[in-house]
């Protein structure tokens, strides 16, 4: 019977997936010592398993943001050429055909980053009792190569736990929100909508975020017009934020607010579009 020229390759590529692993030196947790760890907070969800005598497997989901996920060995010598991740059948499922889920790099620090993609591919095979699989060439510069496993045991329960730990997950992150411009249109101090909707979202996370101490609020406006005007523009800019943000909740006691009209451009005042960067209201949120 001929073969189609898919039906060769996937041939191909399970060979070579069951060759490395009969030569390969494998790394997993076992069925009684697998663990999976999760910190749980408003800002990040963590979900981890120790991968014994090679270091730990980590998903991460934080606030704001997609799950990523990192393999981290206790020694920064394995995967220098990166890896190939696949998802691979549990021994309790016979005849389950693995797949492959991509190419993986090292981050330069011995860890594996696997961007957000792969890692909810790996989530996905984990939950049908899969494990997501790194392999490479040359474990410690031998001729064998290297497997690391992540146990899909006792997956189910731990998976549920994060699941709910991501729906109560803030919208944004620190990163997000520590630096933030309002941009207004010329001669005006209103905020628009889309600026309110920001305010919010900063308001939120600074009322979760006790370790936030202080607002500066600096507003800025463009060249054009009478240099006394402009520095009024700003003045009412800088107050139109700072008022929103305390009828949101929070304390003024924490905000700075300052006007400084056209002194500090970010850009050079030589274009309607440059102009428009320029006249904006700038927040900053500094932790103690």
């Amino acid at each position: 019977m001929m073969l189609g020229v898919k039906q060769q390759w996937l041939f191909v590529i399970l060979g070579s997936i069951f060759s490395y692993a009969a030569q390969a030196v494998t790394f997993s947790s076992q069925l009684d010592n697998t663990r999976w760890q999760l910190e749980a907070s408003k800002f990040s969800c963590r979900l981890s398993q120790e991968i014994p005598t090679f270091g730990r497997a980590v998903f991460e989901h934080e606030a704001g943001e997609a799950v990523r996920f990192q393999l981290q060995p206790i020694e920064k010598v394995h995967f220098t050429q990166g890896a190939e991740l696949f998802a691979e059948a549990a021994p309790w499922q016979p005849g389950l055909s693995p797949w492959r889920i991509g190419s993986v790099k090292q981050d330069g620090q011995g860890k594996l980053d696997v961007r957000s993609e792969y890692a909810q591919n790996m989530l996905a095979a984990l939950s049908k009792g899969m494990m997501p699989t790194f392999t490479s060439a040359g474990w410690y510069g031998t001729d064998e190569s290297l497997r690391v496993a992540v146990s899909a045991v006792n997956f189910q329960t731990a998976y549920s736990d994060y699941v709910n730990c991501t729906s109560d997950l803030l919208p944004v992150n620190f990163r997000q929100v520590a630096r933030t411009a309002i941009l207004f249109p010329a001669a005006q101090t209103q905020l628009s909508d889309a600026s309110r909707e920001r305010l919010r979202l900063i308001a939120l996370y600074v009322q979760n975020d006790n370790s936030v101490k202080s607002l500066y609020i600096d507003g800025h406006s463009d060249n054009l017009g009478r240099r006394l005007l402009n520095r009024d523009l700003s003045k009412q800019r800088a107050e139109a934020v700072t008022d929103y943000l305390v009828s949101l909740g929070i304390s003024s006691d924490i905000i700075t607010t300052r006007y400084h009209g056209e002194r500090y451009p970010v850009v050079k005042n030589n274009s309607a579009e440059n102009r428009t960067r320029n006249r904006r209201v700038t927040i900053r949120l500094e932790r103690e």
